[in-house]
């Protein structure tokens, strides 16, 4: 097994996780199985308790695991999955030593950080590197492991400690490690600094951990003499300096990387008997997806309608997810994120300006988005923006709380049941038409929801959501919920129009609803957006593109397939042809001079 240990310094947030998903990139189009690791040095086990302000969105596996957005990253950029173990935290680290320690297995020795924690993450990192995480049960060749925070911090050091012995216990051929550092260029001389890079290096020298590469984040690109500059200062050649500057999108990331010549140090730093000189095809589909990203034209404007709209990495997945299906499209992806509140009459009354501004930005979007969330702020925002989209037929899509919210506005403005509500806003309503899952709610927070892949099967077949899913019986989609629609009401609701076209597979939970007679008012209680892969969109993402585009029944209408070129936007739907997807990007981009992708497979 080898390993690569991706460190970062100077600032958090520095863009580790794409580094790290871009060094799997890289080495899986070389025919490598890769897996990746992340280790968060919080004392949380895990992230499902988090507040999405605090460390962006959680994050959740096939298995159940909530975890860390950037595992996220390595399964859309790798595809690949992976497992709860995957992510380590420090929590996890100390309850698995102090369980050991209370059945007796340290034999009456002191339990210390030096051996004992260390030992079990050394042990941690090696048991899960030859998890498999792919379909076909392969065992990878290459563990990506991804140190969260800076060099330096007091949480962080069991860890580095680990790997400074971790690099002796597998031998120097068998591990790599590349630091992750911040250029910062101010704006008053514009020149880019290398002296934080430099005490980074520096310290993460004194801890025992030598880098072999050195990988640059910066604004703006910069020049071989700092990359000369940073290789005398910090003891490394030239060829050991990758240098990143902010790209139009992130899958060109791994292109950069490989235009430096990381294949061929990798190769030989870790003796990977990669087959080189590389064939001209070499990256093509990832070359052809980013090119095909910088040569989008035409947009659409989407609304995402949520409560925690002022950290965007909050609805990360969802964001990506969007974008998979635009891309597939061939439509460019505008983004607006509207705060729940501002669309209730408090705020109208309260701040009149922010009411206005948020329904004016509500109503000029092609489509709508309510993703899901936890408790009652912004709960009524929501049912706005839910009882608009019904009733002026702007195409929508609810995600978990966004299918609660949905079934909550209709019964009380189709049904006229008033304070219809979920037991978890109102535990004493008349009418409860969300409610607890008692097998899921054991008083403690943490891991006791309803959560992983699990079966939905279809039971009706006249469903826009089914044929989007290609009209197979049954589906695997990834949950996290505790409150499910109330099985007394839905005879009552179909009744009047909404249809739940998708249950479990118990028969149990309803998970797909759909409104008869709209263009597209779609709600699941799966979340959609964690198994969406930018060469493979989520169905329900797609259906909400295509509709906010007006492109949906004809794609219906010839099977739910896609060829590469698109006609003028002045056709009809009756008239449009998906098989000319990029024609028009296609042309504009060969009119420009720059090269195009045309398709992908």
């Amino acid at each position: 097994m080898k390993y690569i240990l991706v460190t970062g310094g100077v600032i958090s947030g520095v863009g580790k996780g794409v580094i790290a998903s871009s060094f799997g990139t890289i080495l899986k189009h070389c025919g490598i199985h890769v897996t990746s690791i992340k280790i968060d040095p919080y004392i949380n086990i895990d992230a499902g308790t988090f507040s999405p302000y605090e460390h962006g969105e959680v994050y959740v596996l096939d298995d159940g695991g909530e975890v860390d957005l950037d595992l996220g990253n390595y399964e859309r950029f790798l595809d690949i999955t992976l497992h709860r173990d995957n992510n380590i935290t420090t929590g996890k680290i100390y309850q698995n030593v102090i369980s050991r320690e209370r059945r007796g297995d340290y034999l009456g020795k002191t339990v210390q950080v030096i051996p004992h924690i260390t030992d079990a993450i050394q042990e941690w990192v090696e048991r899960i590197a030859y998890q498999s995480v792919t379909e076909d049960g392969d065992k990878p060749d290459v563990c990506i492991v991804e140190l969260g925070g800076t060099i330096g911090d007091i949480e962080g050091m069991p860890f580095v400690e680990a790997f400074r012995q971790f690099q002796f216990r597998v031998k120097r051929e068998n591990f790599c490690c590349a630091h992750v550092s911040l250029i910062p260029q101010p704006r008053s001389t514009g020149e880019p600094k290398t002296k934080p890079t430099q005490s980074s290096i520096r310290e993460l020298r004194g801890l025992g951990l030598s880098p072999d590469l050195i990988v640059c984040r910066s604004e703006k690109p910069i020049g071989d003499s700092v990359k000369e500059k940073i290789s005398n200062f910090c003891h490394v050649g030239p060829d050991q300096v990758i240098t990143i500057h902010d790209l139009t999108s992130i899958y060109r990331v791994p292109l950069l990387m490989e235009s430096q010549g990381v294949i061929e140090f990798l190769n030989d730093r870790l003796q990977l008997n990669i087959g080189l000189p590389r064939p001209r095809c070499f990256m093509r589909k990832w070359r052809d997806l980013a090119d095909r990203i910088d040569h989008l034209r035409k947009e659409v404007n989407i609304a995402l309608v949520g409560k925690y709209t002022k950290l965007e990495d909050s609805y990360a997945s969802v964001t990506k997810a969007l974008q998979h299906a635009c891309i597939q499209v061939g439509y460019k992806l505008n983004l607006t994120y509207i705060e729940s509140n501002n669309l209730e009459r408090a705020t109208k009354t309260s701040n009149p300006v922010l009411y206005h501004e948020a329904w004016h930005l509500l109503c000029k979007s092609n489509g709508v988005i309510v993703p899901g969330g936890f408790g009652e702020r912004g709960m009524t925002g929501k049912m706005e923006a839910c009882k608009w989209c019904r009733t002026s037929d702007k195409p929508f899509l609810g995600i978990c709380l966004g299918l609660q919210v949905a079934i909550i506005e209709f019964a009380r403005n189709v049904l006229g049941m008033e304070t219809a509500n979920s037991t978890e806003i109102d535990p004493t309503t008349d009418h409860p038409v969300v409610i607890d899952m008692p097998e899921h709610n054991s008083g403690q927070m943490g891991g006791t929801m309803r959560l992983g892949k699990r079966y939905t099967r279809f039971i009706k077949d006249n469903s826009i959501i089914k044929q989007l899913y290609g009209n197979k019986e049954y589906i695997e989609e990834r949950h996290r919920h505790r409150y499910e629609i109330n099985p007394k009401y839905i005879k009552v609701l179909e009744e009047t129009g909404l249809r739940f076209v998708g249950h479990d597979e118990n028969r149990e939970c309803m998970e797909i609803a759909e409104l008869k007679g709209h263009s597209y008012y779609v709600a699941t209680q799966f979340h959609p957006e964690y198994m969406s892969r930018p060469l493979k969109p989520s169905p329900p993402f797609l259906g909400l593109i295509l509709a906010s585009v007006g492109k949906l029944n004809y794609f219906l209408n010839k099977g739910c397939k896609f060829s590469p070129h698109q006609v003028s936007d002045n056709e009809s739907d009756s008239e449009y042809h998906l098989d000319q997807i990029v024609k028009q990007q296609t042309s504009d981009a060969s009119r420009s001079g720059s090269a195009t992708s045309g398709t992908y497979d």
